[in-house]
């Protein structure tokens, strides 16, 4: 039962994450980015094995934004005022998001190649 009670507190918490982040532009930006790439693969009649990539692409980059978010928080919190420490914080979080987003972005643009 105690494990049982852990699960269901984790996943309150991931829910509350979820909502809390999908309260940024950037990860509503990015599920609309997801669900335009999921269409443009039906179009162009994309295998199951390449909408299960999309997915996983689309889900790791999700990802980074919640940690990105995680990391403008904290700094927020930290200070009000400018900070070298801060900036370089915020700038490595976009960094890796914009990562996520240009693998997805490859990723899709070599699935529609493919399939023409």
């Amino acid at each position: 039962m105690k494990h049982f009670l852990h699960v269901m507190k984790a996943a309150q918490y991931s829910y509350a994450g979820c909502i809390r982040l999908f309260h940024e532009t950037a990860a509503q930006a990015e599920c609309i980015f997801f669900v335009v790439l999921l269409v443009i693969y039906g179009l162009v009649g994309a295998t199951p094995e390449q909408f299960a990539i999309l997915t996983f692409l689309f889900l790791l980059t999700i990802a980074l934004e919640a940690l990105n978010t995680a990391v403008e928080v904290l700094v927020d919190h930290l200070t009000n005022d400018f900070a070298e420490f801060a900036r370089q914080a915020k700038d490595l979080g976009s960094f890796a998001v914009f990562c996520g987003l240009t693998t997805l972005s490859l990723y899709s643009l070599y699935v529609v190649y493919s399939q023409l």
